[in-house]
């Protein structure tokens, strides 16, 4: 069995949403200056790195992150790779690229993951992204989670409409995830978020199982 582990590492000089908090991981308590133990704190927006929305996150009074059914939140998946040419995941794109009829988990894999090769990199706002159409379908087809290789599964600027149309249909979303070492594919999705209570995100570690 491979494990493929497709969650971003949290530091403070990572790559976050512009006007998100950024990230601060700092030892407080050092052995070294007479202190019993190790302790750091960390302080970090939570949708920091790989991360899960919650359905309250752009739908107010909808269920938090620790609302979440874990039935959604692992199971068999599949990794959907995108041609370089495709530049918004619309309606006729998920019509047409290949979701095996039964499948409820979807990661969609773009060329954003070249991204996450490069370390340095700043903030890109021309990321691959759902649009409305797009999310629509998914939820259409009864898709449980999907997930994208960027901060956001919608477009940047206009963010809204992709993301009530999933979390209106209980959709879990999965951003952050870096795909760029995992082919297309089938494999069994295990993401655990943060039980952040009625938070509107959490950031979470995530592996696929290539069984």
């Amino acid at each position: 069995m491979k494990i493929f582990d497709i969650s971003l590492t949290i530091h403070p000089d990572m790559v976050t949403w512009p006007g998100d908090p950024p990230v601060a991981l700092e030892r407080v308590s050092k052995m070294e200056d007479g202190a019993n133990a190790n302790v750091s704190r960390l302080t970090a927006g939570v949708h920091t790195g790989t991360h899960v929305d919650a359905p309250v996150h752009f739908v107010p009074g909808r269920g938090g992150v620790d609302s979440i059914p874990l039935e959604a939140l692992v199971g068999p998946c599949q990794v959907v790779e995108l041609p370089d040419s495709v530049n918004v995941i619309n309606a006729a794109v998920v019509q047409t690229c290949g979701l095996a009829p039964a499948v409820k988990r979807i990661l969609f894999k773009t060329r954003n993951s070249a991204y996450w090769k490069q370390p340095d990199l700043p903030f890109q706002t021309e990321f691959v992204a759902v649009d409305e159409s797009g999310a629509i379908e998914l939820a259409a087809r009864g898709i449980q989670l999907v997930g994208i290789d960027y901060l956001s599964i919608a477009p940047y600027k206009n963010s809204r409409p992709a993301h009530q149309a999933l979390l209106k249909a209980s959709i879990v979303i999965l951003e952050g995830c870096n795909l760029s070492e995992v082919p297309a594919g089938y494999y069994r999705l295990i993401c655990l978020p943060l039980k952040l209570k009625d938070s509107d995100g959490a950031p979470a570690r995530v592996i696929l199982l290539d069984e």
